[in-house]
């Protein structure tokens, strides 16, 4: 079986070599677009796709793995959907002052109610590039070098980043901080 790589080297000669990637990461690339922006999933993978087609001369290997590279481009489709949009993603909007938050989601994917407010905030209360870092790793499950590759930064950077962000919410969601009443969480 060719590896990630291979297959994208070679389809610059023979485009059929680039379907086993398509099928190999289309679910992941999926999943990081739902989670960001439910009702444009589809169209925004049909896009990030043909993007990796057309630039696939660009993928530099001393940067990181196809799959990394994947991610970016998927991540700059994304932000230009946003840029198109108009809306700004902003930390009050993740605190849930905003409806047009593409973020909302992350509400309904906590089970328990009554910290899904609070983890709203805390993440809301990230820095950028901790809360992208974060949830490349949680939710795209990316490991932290390949996430380091997606948003641009050294390996060990991004682990740092990644290391405050977690102990921000760990000290959130500590037993011992206190849960916000009911009538406290909007």
């Amino acid at each position: 079986m060719a590896t990630d790589e291979e297959l994208l080297t070679r389809s610059g000669t023979d485009a059929s070599a680039f379907e086993p990637l398509v099928e190999r990461h289309s679910a992941a690339l999926h999943g990081y677009f739902a989670r960001r922006a439910p009702g444009a999933a589809d169209d925004l993978l049909a896009e990030a796709w043909l993007r990796a087609y057309a630039g696939r001369a660009t993928y530099d290997a001393a940067r990181g793995p196809v799959r990394a590279w994947l991610f970016g481009v998927a991540r700059n489709v994304l932000a230009a959907h946003w840029r198109g949009l108009e809306r700004p993603v902003s930390g009050a909007a993740l605190a849930g002052e905003a409806s047009s938050d593409p973020w909302h989601a992350v509400d309904r994917r906590l089970d328990a109610a009554a910290v899904a407010p609070l983890m709203r905030r805390t993440l809301a209360e990230l820095p950028a590039a901790e809360r992208e870092l974060l949830l490349l790793v949680a939710w795209e499950q990316l490991s932290p070098t390949e996430a380091a590759a997606v948003v641009g930064v050294p390996a060990g950077t991004a682990r740092s980043r990644l290391h405050r962000a977690r102990s921000r919410l760990r000290a959130a969601l500590s037993p011992s901080a206190p849960l916000p009443l009911t009538g406290d969480l909007a």
